[in-house]
């Protein structure tokens, strides 16, 4: 029982800290696009969460991390549905990778992180088509997100893997 509650306070504490790393990543580096929002690093710890901790905890962290993000930024609008999408994309990084890993897991966290920038990108044009009333208007903010999904699959993947050379075992799941 002990060794139970010791592994879920573990996997608490961990799934915090990415959820503060996720935070700090969308909200230091902030490079402004022409529809008001901003390219980030958020992505990153967005899949690194879900490959780290699975998808219960990292899916947790991932979208309280970047919903914190939005809250402090001052992006209100945008906080349940960061939290909803960057979720999604977690727990989907998370299932693609899991499916495909067996073969090579390095193009498996390419493809899990392809996929879920993917539905980042679909997830804020559907949103933003209902905000603004207006499909067309949606459109106009999907190149800056396609540059945010490839800011965050390249970045995931580079990050994962320069942690796995250095920390072998950091699985926590």
């Amino acid at each position: 029982m002990k060794q139970n509650q010791h592994q879920n306070l573990q996997k608490l504490s961990f799934a915090a800290l990415l959820a503060a790393f996720t935070t700090v990543a969308t909200l230091v580096v902030q490079i402004p696009t022409p529809t008001k929002g901003y390219l980030n690093l958020g992505d990153c710890f967005v899949n690194i969460s879900a490959w780290l901790l699975g998808p219960v905890w990292g899916t947790a962290a991932a979208g309280i991390g970047s919903a914190m993000a939005d809250a402090i930024g001052g992006y209100w609008i945008y906080v349940p549905v960061t939290l909803i999408i960057k979720s999604l994309m977690a727990f989907v990084s998370y299932q693609v990778y899991q499916k495909l890993s067996e073969k090579n897991s390095f193009r498996a966290r390419i493809t899990a992180a392809c996929i879920a920038e993917i539905i980042m990108i679909l997830g804020y044009a559907g949103f933003e088509a209902v905000l603004y009333a207006s499909p067309a208007t949606a459109l106009l903010g999907m190149p800056s997100n396609l540059v945010q999904g490839i800011m965050g699959a390249a970045s995931s993947v580079l990050v994962y893997e320069l942690l796995l050379k250095h920390v072998p075992h950091l699985h926590v799941k």
